[in-house]
């Protein structure tokens, strides 16, 4: 079973998602680092693409405005971090006691995070059908965690079979952006687990940070969200990440639901025992003496 951080088996796992939030600057990504860290999360996770394999040529070329260039080429090259750039995140993660890895889209990025060694390799939704990659992922011999959004049980069934379920943690996602709160379905955090026996965490897309809590509650075993220095920065994802406080906020709440699942055993706490004494015990022996004879 996987863990990013500890052995404990009750302890959810937190991945601050910096995905391309960090606009292919490496100092940006950085201070992203830090502020996960300084949350408390567990890991943080990027995503990796190589543009010529992902995209067409056509949809390269295709006209686009952005800060990075005019053209979608321009953009989706801009976004991309080099081998140095994650050399040193990677560095500072463990300065800091983070775990570092990304959702890997090609098979080219594959070989490109190996060198980073990272202790897992992410899937993300859109590519829970690629054969390939997914292969490529289960051959590392590395832990695979899968995003499940937008697929069907088929395709999760052909997915997990192919990569198994010994190293595998499957996230419970909804593909929207963002993903309105009664769109969310929590449950099937306890349907995932149930059909396919393996771990089960929750990767959140929507505003809110309660729900995501809940998916704690629910039983993930990890969670992770997209996160910005300022949503109000340039970029597609902005706008549906969290900021450093909320972030702050989301570990702090994720880390008291844990506290507060407790254990299964039915007994009389510690904490009850004074209670006990005053409110039961004491006034079932006052009734017993005064019971009429």
């Amino acid at each position: 079973m996987l863990f990013i951080r500890g052995d404990e088996p009750t302890r959810c796992a937190i991945v601050a998602e910096l995905g391309i939030n960090h606009n292919g600057d490496v100092e940006t990504a950085l201070r992203m680092v830090e502020m996960a860290a300084g949350a408390g999360c567990d890991a943080v996770k990027l995503q990796k693409r190589t543009v010529e394999r992902v995209y067409s040529p056509e949809e390269l070329d295709t006209p686009r405005e952005s800060p990075l260039g005019a053209t979608n080429r321009d953009l989706k090259v801009g976004l991309e971090l080099d081998a140095d750039a994650y050399a040193e995140i990677n560095r500072r993660c463990g300065e800091l006691d983070l775990a570092m890895f990304a959702s890997v889209w090609d098979l080219e990025a594959v070989a490109f995070m190996e060198q980073f060694e990272p202790p897992v390799h992410k899937i993300a939704s859109p590519l829970v059908t690629h054969e390939h990659l997914l292969r490529e992922v289960r051959d590392t011999g590395r832990p695979v965690i899968l995003s499940t959004g937008m697929s069907t049980e088929q395709e999760l069934d052909a997915a997990v079979e192919l990569v198994g379920t010994e190293n595998l943690v499957l996230l419970h996602c909804v593909s929207a952006y963002p993903a309105p709160p009664g769109e969310l379905h929590l449950r099937r955090i306890d349907a995932l687990r149930e059909r396919y026996g393996c771990p089960v965490g929750y990767s959140g897309h929507e505003l809110e940070l309660v729900t995501t809590i809940a998916a704690v509650a629910r039983g993930a075993m990890m969670v992770e969200r997209h996160v910005t220095l300022d949503r109000g920065s340039w970029g597609s994802d902005q706008n549906v990440s969290i900021e450093p406080g909320s972030l702050k906020e989301l570990v702090e709440g994720v880390r008291l639901v844990e506290a507060a699942l407790g254990s299964t055993e039915i007994a009389p706490l510690a904490c009850e025992l004074p209670a006990r004494e005053k409110l039961r015990d004491a006034h079932f022996e006052r009734q017993m003496i005064a019971k009429p004879a």
